[in-house]
C-alpha cells in the first residue's frame, strides 16, 4: 500500500508580482516506509518564455521527473521555503488541524515565504497576500512571541488573531529565534525579537557585527534597531524582496545547504564544507571570482569574531534576475569559548573546521585566490576588526557590561596559531 501527498508549486518569475504554476510535487511512502519525493515541471511552464529553474543544482529546468529519497522526500529548494523551529512553534499553536508530517508544515506555512516559491492544492495559484505588520505592532508581536516560546496564554481577547499575525509572516524565515516580517517605508524587514534565554543584548550585538562586517568590505544585509516596551528588536532588511507599485518582486533564493545537496542532521555534518560550497558557487554564480572572494572574506570574518553559527542555512545564493549570485551576509553572531582553538561550522581548510589563519590560507586556490592575495585579505581584515570591533559595539548601543562579556570572541589568540 502506498500513501501519497501532493501539491502544486508556484513561482514568481523575475520582474513579475503574480505567481505562475511551475510544477507538481509529490511525496509517496511505500510499504518499506521510505518516502520518495517526485518533482515534475509543467509543460506549460517549460514553454513559458521567462521560465527559470527553482535552483541551480538539483532542479534544473528540464522535462525530467526528478526523484529523491533524501530529507523524507523533500528537495532542497522546497525545504528552504518551509518553516524552521520558530515557524513550527507558531503553526502548531495556530493550526486548526493536527500537524502530522512535513507536508502539513509545507501547506500550513504562510504565503510570504523566503524566496519566490508558493505551494497549494489548486492548479491556479492564489493571489499574493500583501498585508504586513507595521512597526507600531512590534510591542504586541514581541509579547505574542514570548507567549508562544514560553507556551503561556496570550492575554488578548483576539488571541487567535494575534497568533495569526505572526503566522502570516516570519514563520518561513528560518532559525530558532522568534521573528516576524514588518513593512516600513516600502521595505520588508525581518524583526528578530529578544529572548529570555539571551546571554547579552542579542539584537544590538548582531546589529554591531553586521556593521563591523561592512567595515571589512563585506556585502551584508541592511539592519537597524527599534526599541519597544524596554526591549530591543533587530530589523534586518529582506534582500529577497523588492518594492514596486504593483507589489513586491520576490527573488529566488536557495541556501548553501541546498547547493551542497545536504541536510542538517548530525550524520551530514561532514558534508558541510566551505570548499565544496566554493565549487558549487563557481558553477552556479554569474560572477564566480567576485562571489568566491566575498565568500573567502566571510570565512575570515567568522573566524575573527568566533561566529561558529556559520552553518549552511546561514549562507545563500540569490537570483534577482535570471542569474544567481551570492546573497548578502546575515545572521552574524559571536560564540564564546574558553578554548583558544576555535572552530567554524563548516570545513574551511586542510585542517578541517579549525578557525586559524594557517588553515584558512591552506585552501586559497578553491576561492580562485593567489596565496599573496588571500593573505592580504586576512591581514587587512585583522587590522580592521582589531581597530573597530569595540567602536561598532558601542555605536550599536551595546552596554559596557555586554561589550566586556563578548570581548574574547574578537581576534582570539588561537587564530594565529601555527
Amino acid at each position: 500500500m502506498t500513501s501519497k501527498h501532493e501539491c502544486y508549486v508556484y513561482i514568481m518569475l523575475p520582474g513579475a508580482t503574480e505567481f505562475v504554476t511551475a510544477a507538481r510535487f509529490r511525496v509517496s511512502t511505500t510499504d518499506d516506509r521510505i518516502p520518495i519525493g517526485e518533482f515534475l515541471y509543467g509543460k506549460n511552464y517549460l514553454a513559458h518564455q521567462d521560465a527559470v529553474e527553482l535552483d541551480p543544482v538539483e532542479l534544473r529546468l528540464a522535462q525530467i521527473r526528478y526523484q529523491t529519497k533524501k530529507m523524507q522526500g523533500f528537495f532542497g529548494a522546497i525545504r528552504d521555503a518551509m518553516p524552521d523551529f520558530w515557524g513550527r512553534c507558531v503553526i502548531e499553536r495556530y493550526a486548526q488541524k493536527e500537524i502530522v508530517g512535513e507536508f502539513d508544515y509545507l501547506l500550513q506555512s504562510p504565503d510570504d515565504r523566503a524566496g519566490a516559491l508558493g505551494f497549494g492544492l489548486n492548479v491556479i495559484p492564489p493571489a499574493p497576500q500583501r498585508h504586513f505588520n507595521r512597526t507600531l505592532n512590534l510591542e504586541t508581536l514581541q509579547e505574542t512571541a514570548d507567549a508562544i516560546i514560553n507556551e503561556t496564554p496570550i492575554n488578548y481577547v483576539n488571541d487567535q488573531q494575534q497568533v495569526a499575525a505572526l503566522l502570516l509572516q516570519g514563520t518561513s524565515m528560518g532559525g530558532a529565534r522568534p521573528k516576524a516580517v514588518i513593512e516600513d517605508v516600502h521595505c520588508l524587514w525581518i524583526a528578530k525579537f529578544s529572548s529570555a534565554a539571551d546571554r547579552w543584548n542579542q539584537p544590538r550585538v548582531e546589529h554591531a557585527l553586521l556593521k563591523l562586517a561592512k567595515k571589512c568590505g563585506l556585502h551584508v544585509a541592511e539592519s537597524k534597531i527599534v526599541s519597544v516596551a524596554d526591549k530591543d528588536v533587530l530589523l534586518v532588511k529582506r534582500f529577497d524582496r523588492e518594492y514596486s507599485k504593483q507589489g513586491y518582486f520576490r527573488h529566488r533564493m536557495v541556501s548553501a545547504l541546498t547547493l551542497l545537496q545536504s541536510d542538517d542532521t548530525p550524520l551530514k555534518y561532514s558534508d558541510w564544507s566551505y570548499l565544496l560550497l566554493a565549487d558549487k558557487i563557481r558553477q552556479a554564480s554569474a560572477s564566480p571570482e567576485n562571489d568566491l572572494r566575498e565568500l573567502f572574506g566571510r570565512i575570515c570574518f567568522n573566524a575573527l569574531v568566533s561566529n561558529s553559527d556559520d552553518h549552511p542555512r546561514n549562507h545563500a545564493v540569490l537570483a534577482k534576475t535570471t542569474e544567481w549570485r551570492l546573497s548578502p551576509a546575515y545572521d552574524l553572531t559571536p560564540t564564546l569559548s574558553f578554548s583558544q582553538e576555535r572552530f567554524l561550522a563548516m570545513t574551511c581548510g586542510k585542517q578541517g573546521r579549525l578557525a586559524s589563519k594557517k588553515n584558512i590560507l591552506s585552501a586559497h586556490e578553491r576561492f580562485l585566490l593567489s596565496s599573496q592575495k588571500a593573505e592580504q585579505i586576512i591581514d587587512d581584515m585583522v587590522i580592521i576588526v582589531k581597530k573597530e570591533w569595540m567602536n561598532c559595539l558601542r555605536q550599536a548601543g551595546v552596554t559596557e557590561k555586554d561589550s566586556a562579556h563578548v570581548a574574547t570572541a574578537f581576534v582570539h589568540e588561537g587564530f594565529f596559531y601555527v
